[in-house]
């Protein structure tokens, strides 16, 4: 099947998270991605840890069907190499230090010259102006400077997110912006400048604590699990020493919860806990309520309650209960995907399309894809073993 990408060519100077997500995302849709690295270590995230048959987590995540192109782009016969590939490019994606790609000849202004369709995206912590804009930035920074943590956590201690949600954010932006970027190019015949901050990124998704706190009103409070404005709706623990996690939105919902969950009807019309303003407001004399009925029961016996009563609820899971989550495995969500250690399980990417497979190809090795890469453009075996040779210092 045709692939919505196929045939697109996308070169990128990265490392870490935020441009290797992007342009994962990118290849799963067919696109031809050509990472640039540094000879013999490549990307920096390949040595996070070893957690994936000695290959890093993070790495294994964000690199699948992608080539290696290992080149010290400071030598000039390497840039040449790299100039050359963007000539025919369709998009350049980068996240080096700020500045570092205009120095180099590869700002959007440099390239437009060479190939006037060209789409590069920078990738950077602040943006390519302000006053931020050369103030190094990595993810739980951002989370800090975004206003993440201070609403994420307990009414104690902030916490940062489990996962590197900045540079995820960023990594959709850029992905979503370049999809729009090759439409544009579409209608135009010309490329574009793309400049994502992850400051920017978190600020949008930040946007409801920050209407939340208009005008100076109080921002929303650090609540742990539970939610911040909504009761119940969190973590409760059963009898058996296990969680449900369990939500309600509405009236309707509380009354059942009350009469089928809690099978106190009488609860329901309480003068504490009759709307959610109320319930919220005596959030520790409803909590009281809740786990005094769930301590006689199993976190079974509860989610069979919650289910007969229509109210939404899930398991609290670890890692080992996602890998092994029943609804993924009935709607055939994993595939094989090869490494340079050997095969590993992947989650297909979200959304299912009736048109076409995506890909799920391997993850490279460092400039596992130079031979045949530079031999495309022309290069004889010499220039590539050459090239390839180590520098003098």
């Amino acid at each position: 099947m045709t692939r919505p990408l196929d045939g697109i060519t996308v070169v990128s100077l990265e490392h870490a998270v935020a441009a290797p997500f992007c342009t994962r995302q990118l290849a799963d849709l067919g696109a031809r991605v050509i990472k640039v690295e540094r000879p013999g270590s490549g990307d920096f995230a390949r040595g996070y840890d070893q957690r994936v048959k000695g290959q890093s987590s993070h790495f294994t995540w964000l690199n699948r069907n992608k080539e290696s192109l290992a080149l010290d782009v400071k030598q000039p016969q390497a840039k040449a190499a790299l100039l050359q590939l963007l000539k025919t490019a369709d998009v350049l994606v980068q996240n080096l230090a700020p500045g570092a790609a205009a120095r180099m000849g590869l700002s959007y202004e440099a390239l437009k010259a060479h190939n006037p369709k060209l789409i590069v995206c920078d990738i950077s912590g602040y943006g390519a102006d302000g006053p931020y804009r050369d103030k190094k930035a990595y993810d739980l920074l951002i989370q800090s400077e975004a206003g993440f943590l201070s609403v994420t956590g307990t009414p104690e201690t902030p916490s940062k997110s489990g996962i590197s949600v900045a540079d995820i954010a960023a990594g959709m932006y850029a992905y979503t912006n370049i999809l729009s970027a090759l439409l544009l190019r579409g209608k135009t015949g010309e490329g574009s400048h793309i400049d994502v901050s992850m400051l920017e990124a978190m600020g949008e998704w930040m946007g409801y604590p920050m209407y939340y706190a208009h005008d100076g009103a109080p921002p929303p409070p650090r609540t742990g699990a539970s939610h911040a404005s909504i009761y119940p709706y969190g973590p409760f623990a059963a009898g058996d020493g296990k969680t449900v996690m369990l939500g309600l939105q509405n009236e309707r919902e509380w009354k059942a919860f009350c009469d089928t969950v809690l099978q106190r009807p009488e609860v329901a019309t309480d003068a504490r806990f009759c709307s959610n303003g109320q319930r919220n407001a005596h959030r520790d004399a409803l909590q009281a309520l809740i786990l005094q009925e769930f301590s006689t029961l199993s976190a079974a016996q509860v989610v069979e309650r919650l289910e007969a009563a229509g109210i939404a609820n899930a398991r609290v899971n670890d890692m080992a209960d996602l890998w092994a989550h029943p609804q993924l495995a009935a709607r055939q969500r994993w595939r094989t995907v090869g490494t340079p250690a050997g095969a590993v399980p992947a989650l297909l990417p979200p959304g299912v399309n009736s048109a076409f497979d995506y890909r799920m190809d391997a993850v490279p090795a460092v400039g596992q894809h130079n031979a045949a890469i530079l031999a495309a453009l022309g290069w004889s075996a010499e220039q590539i073993d050459a090239l390839q040779a180590p520098q003098s210092v």
